[in-house]
């Protein structure tokens, strides 16, 4: 109330200066009458006196500001020499906030480039994608939806001819884009037009032609695409990436009309794009586009392929760019009229399953500022979790801070009991106590800046394995930016008033009387002391059960890494190594590929240590297999709920032994299996339960759908389960040297790709040192022309595939290390403090006959029955947490006993390690000595 009263006293002081100057008025005027000036004129020369008065009353408002002003610098001034003149304490808190706002700075950063970012162009606000799922990457078929990752019966993606009718036909947009989807880019082999060295491996992306337009993109070198680009028959140009353009070609200005091969095509380079633009898509692979290429140019790279002519086939993200003042309902209304005509008009290329469903299509305008990012939705669980974690240390690092600060209020409690007496305000005291709190957080979070910066590059490193990724990879950004600097400052505001509020209101309200005496008795001998204790305890029980989340969290996450890698995938991975290769941009023909593969595996064999090959089209654990639905020969038609969907692949007949994958029953592939002879296939364990469960598998028939084609593969082995991507699930296997015909164009589009093994495999149990560079000797010997990827260990396949968990597990691991230090710290010092207020308690003990023990055990009961209490929270808020992060956790159930109890014991060891210090010395005060201190 203090505030209030000199409040209301400055108002009265003014009150009376304005009646005192009225009275003073008036007699003025009187005078001046009486010596024979009229009154009108009186008046007016007494207020020419009297504006004088009221610029002096000006003078004083404004002198008070002043005052308040440097008031306000000599305060910070003061917080300043009270941190110089005690560096241990400075350096202690400031390293403590440097490692809470660090951390928490980090995480954000990496929140905004994923989740918040919006793509670098103009005005994002007016993009609004059609569609509403980040999930790639392509369908087949005139309805859509229903999948793990899409809603029933929405529309994502759309063929060529989809997209131009929708383009044609909406006049809402300025400008409609299309661009290939999803992580699967199209692999391109280029090197300069006329030249024998080796080609180089590229990633590239087909778009419309009025794709930058859309965006709001101009070229940094050249130009960039226009809609005479992307029409059937003009010249094949591309445009390069600014990334590209500056680390491989060296910034070369004469790069922009170039001719380049790609993938034996010659192209013109007609531009480079801008920095900072790399297309309209992020996934968790890093994999931007190099080149962008027309989409009418997709004919000539895809060869017989070719997606772009076939209406079923949507395999195009629309993004556009709307007019002002379009109502996007309107537009959303628009565009699914516009989808369903151009449906209607294929209804006689439909199966009756597809015209069923077709009244149920639809689609969603969803905002395009952001782009489509499949990372945003793979790490946004990831990230908010650690956002949390590292919001925990925060605060054990402010309620360490705050304890801190108690205990340095009370040490100076005479010093501030004798301001109080002498009458400074206790608005004052406050104010002093949070500007050196404001200052400590802020010096704290310019130490945490560096920290942040390290911090973000470590989980892109975690997160995003590759050797390359952070310097080839720029829509993530671990770099400094306005909105981390931003972020920064606000947690450190934030943090400063949270752990600076409570020991500026109590220290400024200590008994001036008690803290002038000094005295010091039993533990909270007086009553500013009492509450100082208690908030010091309760800072301690906050840390201990924040801390004890923290270590179960980590431990639960470890435990689900630890499950997620030794899980049984069907394979053992030691000792055996993947080859990727990709014979499609090599221009092989489907009739070269039998040949191709004969000719490399034969040489690989002969290489020392090497005791197995096998190709298959994508190796398990690092793609999706295709799917689609299957017949039984002799088996009824299943009823509309049934599952009788399939994954299949392509092998050459060394694969299984290659894999280690054994037969349960019958044979596998040989090189007998070659087209003159009956088709066949071999089926693992989960086929076989699912489709012939209690029956004999070997000999039976089924193919793909429509059930005509339930007689085309005959069964002659099964395998055990593998899984290769998404668990173990029903699947199939056909011989690379054989090929069926099936009358759809799908299935002919399907079977010509799958004859493109990408996979080869090699066992090597001895691990031979040198087996990477005699595979690329043998290959550049046997298959010159052939374009080989990267050759790598299978265990590193496999250790790529939970980098993200493994991200998040090693991350809480180290919060959880620093809440657990931070809170024993806090302990520790709470402990210390305590050993030093009951000294003279201590030697009264000591004096009546206690020994060393009885003080040890004395001190410890008084740090463990607040760790005691902060597990009893503790312990319910781990279990909370656990469920929280269910979706999170593999193989282990947010409610573990086992590792809450580790954690738990974890947590008390590091209480006891910070508790015996002090409780040692306290059993080492010579009583005499302190009673004579008292």
């Amino acid at each position: 109330m203090g505030w209030l009263r000199r409040l209301f006293f400055r108002e009265r002081l003014e009150a009376d200066l304005d009646k005192e100057l009225r009275f003073h008025f008036e007699f003025q005027v009187a005078d001046k009458v009486r010596s024979g000036i009229s009154e009108s004129e009186a008046r007016r020369l007494t207020r020419i006196e009297f504006g004088g008065i009221e610029q002096i009353k000006e003078d004083c408002r404004e002198r008070r500001g002043t005052m308040w002003l440097e008031s306000l610098l000599q305060d910070v001034r003061y917080a300043l020499r009270r941190l110089r003149k005690a560096p241990g304490f400075t350096l202690t808190a400031v390293l403590t906030l440097a490692l809470g706002i660090g951390a928490t700075t980090a995480i954000f950063t990496l929140v905004q480039q994923v989740m918040l970012r919006s793509l670098p162009v103009s005005r994002p606000d007016q993009l609004w994608r059609v569609g509403d799922s980040d999930h790639c990457c392509y369908s087949n078929g005139y309805t859509q939806g229903g999948g793990r990752f899409q809603p029933e019966n929405h529309w994502n993606f759309f063929s060529w001819e989809a997209y131009k009718q929708l383009r044609a036909n909406t006049p809402a947009f300025e400008n409609l884009a299309a661009f290939q989807p999803g992580q699967y880019n199209a692999y391109l082999a280029v090197r300069p037009a006329g030249s024998s060295t080796a080609v180089e491996m590229r990633n590239g992306e087909y778009v419309s032609g009025n794709f930058f337009k859309t965006f709001g993109i101009s070229a940094w070198r050249g130009r960039l695409f226009t809609d005479a680009d992307d029409r059937e028959g003009a010249p094949p140009v591309a445009v390069m990436s600014f990334r590209v353009w500056r680390e491989k070609y060296g910034s070369d200005a004469s790069v922009a009309g170039k001719t380049y091969e790609i993938n034996g095509h010659p192209f013109t380079i007609v531009g480079v794009a801008r920095p900072g633009f790399f297309g309209a898509k992020i996934d968790s692979g890093g994999n931007m586009p190099d080149f962008w290429l027309p989409l009418t140019t997709e004919p000539l790279i895809a060869s017989t392929t070719s997606r772009l002519k076939n209406p079923r086939l949507a395999w195009l993200d629309l993004i556009g760019r709307v007019r002002r003042q379009t109502n996007p309902q309107n537009l959303e209304t628009e565009l699914n009229v516009e989808l369903h005509q151009w449906l209607e008009s294929h209804a006689s290329d439909m199966n009756p399953q597809e015209k069923a469903l077709l009244p149920k299509q639809t689609l969603r305008l969803t905002p395009g500022g952001a782009g489509v990012s499949l990372m945003r939705e793979e790490y946004a669980d990831g990230l908010l979790l650690l956002l949390l974690a590292a919001a925990c240390v925060l605060l054990v690092a402010c309620a360490n801070v705050a304890n801190l600060m108690l205990a340095r209020g009370l040490k100076d409690r005479r010093q501030t009991g004798i301001r109080v007496t002498l009458g400074a305000p206790r608005s004052r005291l406050v104010r002093k106590a949070l500007i050196e709190s404001l200052l400590l957080a802020l010096i704290g979070g310019g130490a945490g800046i560096p920290v942040a910066y390290a911090g973000a590059r470590l989980i892109l490193r975690l997160a995003f394995a590759g050797p390359d990724t952070l310097d080839t990879w720029a829509p993530v950004n671990a770099s400094p930016s306005a909105p981390m600097l931003l972020f920064a400052l606000a947690i450190s505001v934030v943090a400063g008033l949270i752990f600076g509020l409570a020991p500026a209101w109590m220290t400024s309200h200590a008994d001036p009387i008690e803290a002038i005496r000094g005295t010091r008795g039993t533990e909270g001998g007086n009553r500013g002391d009492f509450g100082s204790a208690w908030a010091q305890k309760m800072l301690v029980i906050l840390q201990t059960a924040i801390s004890l989340v923290l270590v179960s969290a980590a431990a639960m996450l470890g435990q689900s890494l630890r499950n997620l890698g030794q899980q049984n995938f069907g394979f053992d991975s030691d000792g055996k190594y993947l080859v990727t290769i990709d014979p499609k941009i090599s221009n092989y023909k489907p009739e070269q590929l039998v040949p191709l593969f004969r000719e490399i595996e034969g040489p690989l064999r002969r290489i020392p240590g090497v005791q197995g090959v096998g190709s298959i089209l994508a190796a398990p654990l690092t793609s999706w297999v295709w799917q689609h639905d299957i017949r039984v020969a002799g088996k009824p038609e299943p009823g509309p709920q049934d599952s009788v969907s399939s994954g299949w692949t392509r092998v050459t007949p060394g694969f299984f032994a290659t894999l280690g994958d054994r037969m349960v029953m019958g044979r596998p592939i040989t090189d007998e299996d070659t087209t003159s002879t009956r088709p066949i296939a071999v089926v693992n364990h989960a086929f076989a339960r699912k489709f012939f469960a209690g029956e004999n598998p070997i000999g039976q028939h089924f193919g793909p759908v429509p059930p005509k084609n339930a007689g085309m593969y005959e069964i002659v082995g099964v395998v055990s389960d593998v899984d290769f991507a998404d668990g173990v699930r029903p699947m199939y296997f056909l011989p690379e040297a054989q090929s069926t015909y099936l009358l759809d164009t799908e299935s002919e589009e399907r079977e010509l790709q799958s004859h493109y093994l990408g996979s080869v495999l090699l066992s090597a149990p001895a691990n031979p040192a040198d087996l990477q560079t005699q595979v690329k000797k043998t290959l550049a010997n046997t298959a010159p022309d052939l374009v080989l990827n990267s050759i790598q260990p299978y265990r590193e396949v496999v250790h790529a595939n939970f980098a993200q968990q493994r991200m998040i597990a090693s991350l809480t691991w180290l919060f959880g290390a620093a809440g657990l230090v931070l809170a024993a710290v806090g302990l520790y010092g709470v402990t210390a403090y305590g050993v030093e207020q009951r000294t003279s308690e201590i030697g009264v003990r000591m004096a009546l006959g206690a020994d060393r023990n009885s003080v040890i055990a004395l001190v410890l009961r008084g740090a463990f029955w607040q760790v005691g209490i902060g597990l009893g929270i503790g312990i319910p808020a781990a279990i909370g947490a656990g469920y929280l992060m269910a979706s999170q956790l593999f193989g282990v159930t947010p409610w573990n006993p086992v590792l809450l109890a580790c954690a738990t014991v974890l947590l008390g060891l590091a209480a006891l390690c910070a508790a015996v210090i002090p409780a040692r010395r306290a059993a080492t005060i010579d009583p005499m000595q302190a009673l004579r201190s008292e």
